[in-house]
C-alpha cells in the first residue's frame, strides 16, 4: 500500500506553483510519491481550446524530471470524452485499490468545489489536502471553509502549509501572447518546449 499525492488540473502550461504544491505536499504529509495528473476535456473549459493532450503531457515531464519522487499520469488523458475529478477518483480508486489517495488542490479550489461535478463524490472519495491563502473579504477563512466542508460532507480536508504563488496557467498564457518574460514562473524547460512549439503566442 503506497499513500498517492495526486495534483490535477489542465497544466496549459504546467508552472512552478503546481510543483511548490507537490513538494509541499511530499514532505508534509510523508507521502511515498506525487503523480502529475493532467485532464482531458474538462466539461468548465469549453470556452477556450486546450493545449493537446501530448503537449501538456510533455510539458510536465519536463517540469518534473530529475524528482525521483514526481510521476506523470495519463490516467485521465487516456480517456476520452468530458473529464470530471468524482470519475476520475473512483476510477482510480478501483485500479489501485491498494493506495490512499491524497488529492492536492489550491485555495481557490477549496471554495468551488461545491460547484463541482458531483462534489460529495469527490469529497468522500479520498483525503483532501487543501493550501492555505491570505484572508480575503469575500472569502472566509481556510479554517473555516474547512470545518465548514467536514461538517456538511463529514469528509477529510486536511490543511497544506504552502502559499500559493500568485500565478495562474491562464496569466503565464497571456504573459507569453504579449511577450512577457515567464521564466520566474514556468521551469527551464518548460519555457523551452513553449518557445520552440510556439505555444500560446496569441493572447487567449
Amino acid at each position: 500500500m503506497a499513500n498517492i499525492g495526486i495534483v490535477g488540473g489542465t497544466f496549459d502550461p504546467i508552472h512552478n506553483g503546481h510543483l511548490l504544491l507537490g513538494r509541499q505536499a511530499y514532505e508534509e504529509y510523508h507521502l511515498d510519491s506525487i503523480w502529475y495528473m493532467p485532464s482531458g476535456q474538462p466539461p468548465h473549459k469549453k470556452s477556450r481550446i486546450i493545449t493537446d493532450a501530448k503537449s501538456r503531457c510533455d510539458m510536465v515531464s519536463l517540469a518534473i524530471k530529475g524528482d525521483e519522487h514526481f510521476f506523470l499520469s495519463k490516467f485521465e488523458t487516456a480517456r476520452e470524452g468530458n473529464t470530471y475529478t468524482a470519475q476520475t477518483l473512483k476510477l482510480l480508486k478501483e485500479a489501485y485499490p491498494g493506495h490512499e489517495f491524497f488529492f492536492i488542490i489550491g485555495a481557490d479550489s477549496l471554495y468551488e468545489i461545491e460547484h463541482w461535478y458531483h462534489p460529495e463524490q469527490v469529497l468522500s472519495s479520498v483525503i483532501i489536502l487543501a493550501a492555505e491563502r491570505e484572508y480575503l473579504k469575500e472569502h472566509p477563512s481556510v479554517d473555516w471553509q474547512i470545518a465548514y466542508l467536514t461538517e456538511k460532507y463529514s469528509c477529510d480536508i486536511r490543511k497544506l502549509h504552502c502559499q500559493e504563488l500568485d500565478i495562474s496557467s491562464e496569466e503565464i498564457r497571456r504573459m507569453i501572447g504579449c511577450r512577457e518574460e515567464i521564466s520566474a514562473f514556468v521551469p527551464e524547460k518548460v519555457e523551452e518546449y513553449i518557445l520552440c512549439h510556439h505555444l500560446y503566442q496569441e493572447v487567449s
